[in-house]
């Protein structure tokens, strides 16, 4: 499993729009074959850094899905919005791989 972590530096003047940007990825990108996590906004301290963060079983399902998400009418109309709109002043994008597993289970003394 690995996950994608996609940190946004946008406009706070344009905060709202980032907000309808993740509600539509809320919808495309699960569609599409990818686990959301979620869409993460300023809300307390810098008012231009949010996130986005979705999981994958591996970079191989990563293309399938990005295939994808290129053919689906709502994530092409998401990303011409955010060209349009130019809320989204620099994009990061980093896959990670849990390295803490299994962090779940007690561990008993």
């Amino acid at each position: 499993m690995i996950t994608c972590f996609i940190r946004y530096e946008i406009d706070p003047y344009k905060k709202d729009a980032f907000l309808e940007y993740a509600r539509n990825w809320g919808q495309a990108i699960p569609r599409c074959g990818a686990d959301l996590v979620g869409y993460f906004a300023p809300h307390e301290g810098s008012l231009t850094t949010a996130y986005g963060i979705y999981h994958l079983p591996d970079l191989a399902s990563y293309e399938t899905y990005r295939a994808r998400l290129k053919d689906d009418p709502l994530g092409r109309e998401n990303y011409a919005f955010s060209q349009r709109e130019k809320f989204i002043l620099r994009e990061d994008r980093q896959f990670l791989k849990i390295a803490s597993s299994p962090h779940s289970e007690l561990i008993k003394p």
